[in-house]
């Protein structure tokens, strides 16, 4: 499972608890296994999950000929298990790929100067560190000829640039970078006296140009609001930029689109309540297109193709009728058509439109499954783009246009070939669709066991995804794989809520959470049941953010299942309003609890305690701000207080996704012990004891028994990867700690 789109409460990754301590290590017989080749086929192991190099930041050479990209690797070899991120460069044709840059530091964003003898990338090599009184040295622009050569640092911008691009002319940057620390803020952070007032002290982000002839920088914007995704006109005078009025995430809801012309004034572009985002330019500079809706606030509403004259005048407005999500607008170099991905059903297709007529021209994708990151060549004829697929990895590819088709897709890249070399065995992902108790359609996906054999009854794994406004997709997911090697059956669904179905779908939940979503899930269990795939006597579920509402309200209303994991799951609706950095979204939803307090206390899983019947593994890090960890620790509470079966892992500073690797990893052993042992099987791919992975045991420390409340601690290692394999980039570890 992919998700489609990141939603205001998704992110999907797990905890720990009580772990069983061994000597000996059994586990690195499992670990031998994932990194050894074998002439012999193989399962997909946890460890596995984290050796997955990904690729993108795509840029295609001026004369069409090339592909730069960044590759990420784990270093495996390095005492904190760190990746390294560096530039490549390949034909369009799959030939000839290269590294270009090397060493410790990470290299990112690639971007050509237009006459294509010079790149330019960021770079943190020879960044100063963070002092009391300071910001680190940050990443800075360096440019690099093609041909070869070392690359040099070309800005030496204050604390660093988050964000650059190259005007179309090639004489300037324009740089995306944070305020610079006043004498007083150091001083403040020198001395500690550093109170922060809340709802009012933000660090604002804002606009630079770099003059390259002159190496001269000069300040674009100022004021109190953020600034992000700049552009450049074609004619490189104009640039066209994204504010919001602070860094708090709910506020992103109240975005605009603002214009400058160099030298001059900033403009706000747009007046409208709703949001204002992805301005592009039309290859002549005539037309700025947005992504827009009317409806203020964050909400669920799909965005519309909005084209403005830039000599002013109201906008063209497009895809009224166009009952899907619209993204980041795309034009073709003919400015002719807007193109743009999303998701439709459990894939993601790529759309365009004729800005004369408003018809769809392009309604597919290259490839099924889950493709992204689409860059169109400067001849118009060829796509550059990600793509993975159930049983297939993420890689880059290309394709040239072919009338209203394409023609074969070219491979660009293959990441990860040991899954083939090593002869990996994966299970087949397929969707399948149901009918609810409304009589409404439901899609899953459902990944098979390696060695399915029809007639067989397999243990079910039931994961609703997280959001609740994302998808489950039929792109690649390791931790399936891994899940489908010890014998499950994995079924995830796309429920009322779930984005890809139009917005009467995505509508569907609002005041109605753990009703008719509920009913869906539950539907589709029945579904594999009754098609003879599923056990109905061996089930578990687990899911992340909204998938951890979910879990928790399922173990409320159902003892069917062996096991319920919730991970940084909601519980208690009302306190989740005041404490979530995202009440706007939790408000779209159901009001305001002093308004609403029947409703978020129906809906609230807290309320219905009494009635869990399931085993329980809860899983929280200690410092989610989007689902504080409170949530967890009331219903943990409530659950020891009525003498139930639960286990409560939280991780110190671990935010709403455990992102650090060693515990991602210890997550999920934890996962695939727990889910084993809960329907009776004996872990394939992870050494596990009584539900739980057995380790070596740090000397220092002792074994903490299951049940609880544990909290870890393990040598902290670089970004983990996410379940689908792409990296993740918060959070760290902490101790083991049994209270």
């Amino acid at each position: 499972m992919t998700a489609v789109r990141t939603s205001a409460l998704s992110l999907g990754i797990v905890v720990v608890a009580g772990l069983a301590w061994s000597s000996l290590a059994p586990s690195a017989l499992v670990l031998a296994q994932a990194q050894a080749p074998s002439a012999r086929p193989r399962l997909m192991t946890v460890r596995d999950t984290q050796n997955f190099a990904n690729v993108g930041g795509v840029a295609i050479s001026p004369d069409d000929q090339w592909v730069l990209y960044t590759r990420t690797v784990r270093d495996w070899d390095d005492a904190q298990w760190r990746t390294k991120t560096h530039l490549w460069r390949v034909r369009i044709d799959g030939t000839s790929a290269r590294q270009l840059t090397f060493g410790d530091a990470n290299t990112t964003a690639p971007a050509w100067f237009p006459a294509g003898d010079k790149i330019a990338f960021l770079s943190s090599r020879g960044a100063a560190p963070a002092t009391a009184d300071s910001d680190a040295g940050g990443s800075q622009v360096f440019f690099m000829h093609i041909d070869g050569g070392e690359a040099w640092a070309a800005t030496k911008h204050a604390g660093g640039v988050a964000s650059f691009s190259v005007s179309p002319d090639g004489k300037t940057l324009l740089l995306t970078a944070q305020e610079p620390l006043s004498s007083e803020d150091r001083r403040r952070r020198r001395d500690r006296d550093d109170a922060v007032v809340v709802d009012e002290t933000f660090r604002w982000s804002h606009l630079w140009t770099f003059d390259i002839a002159s190496g001269t920088e000069k300040r674009l914007t100022e004021g109190q609001f953020v600034v992000s995704d700049p552009q450049w006109s074609p004619d490189s005078n104009k640039v066209a930029y994204v504010t919001r009025p602070n860094t708090k995430v709910d506020d992103a809801a109240w975005s605009d689109v603002w214009m400058v012309e160099l030298g001059g004034t900033p403009r706000k572009f747009y007046e409208n309540a709703g949001p204002d985002t992805s301005p592009r330019w039309s290859p002549d500079g005539t037309i700025l297109a947005m992504a827009s809706k009317t409806q203020s606030g964050n909400t669920q509403w799909y965005d519309k193709l909005h084209l403005f004259p830039v000599a002013g005048g109201a906008p063209k407005v497009l895809l009224r009728d166009f009952d899907l999500d619209f993204g980041g607008p795309l034009w073709s170099r003919d400015g002719k058509l807007v193109y743009w991905s999303t998701g439709k059903g459990t894939r993601t297709e790529l759309f365009g439109v004729d800005v004369a007529t408003g018809e769809l021209s392009t309604t597919r994708a290259p490839m099924v499954g889950v493709s992204g990151g689409f860059e169109l060549s400067h001849d118009n004829n060829t796509w550059v783009f990600s793509h993975s697929a159930g049983t297939a990895s993420g890689d880059l590819w290309a394709v040239r246009r072919q009338g209203s088709g394409y023609a074969a897709p070219v491979r660009l890249t293959t990441s990860n070939p040991w899954i083939a070399s090593e002869k990996v065995q994966l299970g087949q992902v397929e969707t399948i669709k149901w009918t609810n108790s409304d009589g409404g359609a439901i899609e899953g996906v459902l990944t098979r066991p390696i060695g399915y054999q029809p007639g067989t009854r397999y243990p079910l794994i039931v994961n609703p995804h997280g959001g609740p406004s994302g998808a489950s997709t039929e792109g690649f997911s390791s931790f399936n794989q891994v899940l489908a090697a010890n014998g499950f059956l994995v079924l995830q669904i796309n429920f009322r809520g779930s984005t890809g179905y139009g917005q009467k779908h995505v509508n569907a939940n609002q005041n109605t959470w753990g009703m008719g979503d509920y009913d869906d899930i539950m539907k589709g269990v029945d579904y594999t049941i009754a098609q003879g795939w599923a056990d109905p006597n061996r089930m578990v579920a687990y899911g992340w953010s909204y998938g951890g509402y979910m879990t928790f309200w399922m173990s409320t209303q159902t003892d069917r299942f062996k096991l319920i994991s919730p991970g940084a799951g909601l519980t208690n609706l009302y306190s989740m309003y005041s404490t979530t950095d995202i009440p706007a979204y939790l408000g779209w939803f159901f009001g305001t609890p002093w308004d609403n307090q029947a409703l978020y206390d129906k809906l609230s899983p807290i309320r219905h305690v009494k009635n869990v019947k399931s085993k329980m593994l809860i899983m929280h890090g200690a410092d989610d701000a989007r689902v504080p960890p409170t949530q967890a620790d009331e219903f943990y509470k409530a659950l020891k207080d009525l003498g139930k079966d639960v286990t409560y892992v939280r991780y110190p500073r671990q935010g709403h996704g455990i992102t650090e690797t060693r515990l991602a990893i210890d997550r999920n052993r934890r996962y695939v012990c727990a889910f084993t042992a809960a329907v009776g099987l004996t872990s394939a791919t992870e050494v596990c004891k009584d539900g739980l992975p057995v380790v070596e045991a740090p000397a220092s420390q002792k074994p903490g028994g299951a049940g609880g409340v544990v909290d870890v601690d393990l040598p902290w290692s670089g970004s983990a990867n996410a379940p689908e394999g792409r990296w993740l980039d918060r959070g760290v570890f902490e101790v083991i700690r049994r209270r």
